[in-house]
């Protein structure tokens, strides 16, 4: 039976990733008490003792955690910012083209970011196929729950709500928002997209949309069907779907894969002006629900297992 460690359990990534692995059979999920939590002695016992070990911790600390293990056969998922870019370490998006083999190899794994899941879902395989351009320069807008600030922000909207709570609030208004790096670097652009994140008033769930005119398209010619079949095709496996057309009477919520661990991508607008849109939820595939299928495929069980799809 494998051992599993999360390193970082008490934060939201971690007790979702508890809760999604507290019914398997096939694994046993190393724990420490609460006053070994944050002992280090402890802590390097039980990520060398693991044959898989999240990190669900600030991006310090998982650097920190890396140096404690000396176990060769550990493998590592750092689901922080402090890797995604980094050298030996393989982004987990087994969905993009090459990346499936790879990362069931690897032992270090750093888990994508919950508004670049969206982003890099909608343009990575546009970049690859030639439809867009390295250089494009783009939009993008992705609204996001609140589970997605954490411990305090979820506190903040549920228990100490204001006005200013009722509505979307957008942030990282200087445009420097962490996971532009890994976008770039996943969709090898060249030009860091316009990116607006806001806040919405539902606990989880995640909306990104990339509106496109058709100048900015490599080829004129491509239409909204070929897209449609583009992204049917290259998202045939794994937990990532194209969606052929929301039945929500003209409307697209960001909360309508809440709980769920899968990611749609949609195509909507005209030959003109055309409007991709992927959704999930930001604790799903946004972050744990991708973990726990970048472990599975490390482990050689099926890449769904133990999730909600």
């Amino acid at each position: 039976m494998k051992k599993i460690f999360i390193d970082g359990s008490a934060g939201t990534t971690g007790l979702r990733i508890r809760e999604r692995l507290a019914e398997r059979r096939d694994l046993e999920v190393v724990t420490l008490s609460e006053e070994l939590r944050k002992d280090l002695s402890a802590r390097r016992d039980a990520l060398n003792a693991a044959d898989v070990a999240f990190l669900c911790l600030p991006d310090a600390a998982a650097i920190e955690a890396v140096t404690l293990v000396e176990n060769p056969n550990t493998v590592i998922i750092d689901t922080s910012t402090a890797h995604r870019t980094a050298d030996g370490w393989e982004y987990g998006f087994p969905e993009l083209e090459g990346r499936r083999e790879r990362l069931a190899a690897a032992k270090r794994i750093a888990n994508p970011g919950c508004h670049a899941s969206g982003f890099i879902a909608l343009i990575e395989p546009l970049i690859r196929k030639g439809i867009l351009k390295a250089d494009a320069e783009l939009c993008a807008t992705s609204l996001t729950g609140y589970s997605g600030g954490g411990k305090k922000m979820i506190a903040d909207y549920e228990t100490a709500q204001t006005p200013l709570h009722l509505g979307g609030r957008q942030y990282a208004l200087g445009q420097t928002h962490k996971h532009l790096p890994e976008m770039l670097k996943v969709c090898a652009l060249a030009a860091k997209p316009a990116f607006l994140p806001i806040v919405v008033p539902h606990y989880s769930g995640m909306e990104v949309s990339i509106p496109l005119f058709r100048s900015q398209l490599a080829d004129p010619t491509v239409t909204i069907d070929a897209l449609k079949q583009l992204y049917a095709a290259y998202y045939a496996k794994g937990l990532v779907h194209f969606a052929a057309a929301s039945d929500e009477s003209g409307f697209l919520s960001s909360a309508a894969l809440s709980g769920k661990d899968i990611l749609e991508v949609s195509v909507y607008g005209n030959e003109e002006r055309i409007l991709l849109v992927s959704r999930f939820d930001n604790l799903g595939k946004g972050a744990s629900g991708a973990a726990i299928q970048n472990m599975n495929l490390v482990l050689g069980v099926d890449e769904a297992t133990g999730l909600c799809v």
